[in-house]
């Protein structure tokens, strides 16, 4: 069992609750939130180990939040996995931009996200 937390923000609950349960049964310790601003204030409090991100989001959408993280010295090295519709290259590049750690198109296999997560955290 490992003790890393992941926040998973995701505006669609059924998603939400799917990314979780995937999660949780590889042993993560999962949270949560379904806007931008909600995010902003988990990542404050809680310093999760990884964050997934959908980028359309109520309040403040995920490459908002995303260049947030990476722009805070206290937040800048959590990695974050963007989680998303949204495939266009200027998508994929504005996510780069921002500085996400990793950019995966829905649909989603489960399987090339744990890899992505596992990749990520290892490097921790």
């Amino acid at each position: 069992m490992n003790n890393n937390k992941i926040l998973v923000v995701e505006d669609e609950e059924s998603l939400l609750k799917l990314e979780s349960i995937l999660l949780t049964s590889k042993g993560y310790l999962v949270t949560g939130v379904m806007d931008g601003r909600a995010a902003l204030e988990e990542i404050k409090t809680n310093r999760p180990d990884l964050v997934i991100l959908d980028i359309m989001l109520p309040e403040i959408d995920g490459f908002e939040v995303c260049k947030r993280i990476k722009e805070n010295n206290e937040t800048k090295s959590i990695p974050v996995v963007m989680l998303t519709a949204k495939k266009s290259n200027q998508d994929v590049e504005r996510g780069r931009q921002v500085g996400a750690d990793a950019y995966i198109t829905k649909p989603f296999r489960s399987a090339r996200v744990m890899e992505v997560i596992e990749g990520l955290i290892g490097k921790q």
